[in-house]
């Protein structure tokens, strides 16, 4: 399955957490910690294996499972910008966010 989201990076901020995405294929996304806020440290990047359904244009439900055992489903709506994030952290806790998710122009850095 082909999206528009891969080859693209993003910008996530939920709750105090600020994540950079980048979707490299269709199976797999590399996530970078820029600001951790009071769930992890500043800096971490992982690559993880994804399972990314379409929702309907520019709504995507992206799912994943970390190292840690962390678990984490997003529903990404880009035509509005908007984040739903869900994770389970492999200590049992669980956070429901919500925020923001923009494009990176990477002509602009």
């Amino acid at each position: 399955m082909k999206n528009k989201l891969i080859g693209n990076k993003y910008r996530m901020e939920v709750d105090g957490l600020k994540t950079e995405l980048f979707f490299d294929s269709d199976e797999s996304l590399v996530f970078t910690i820029i600001d951790g806020g009071s769930l992890t440290k500043n800096g971490y990047s992982e690559r993880v294996k994804t399972t990314i359904a379409e929702i309907r244009t520019d709504v995507y439900m992206v799912a994943w499972k970390e190292i840690s055992g962390a678990t984490v489903t997003h529903v990404e709506d880009h035509e509005k910008g908007i984040i739903y994030s869900n994770a389970t952290l492999a200590d049992g806790s669980f956070y429901t966010m919500k925020g923001t998710i923009n494009e990176i122009d990477e002509g602009l850095s």
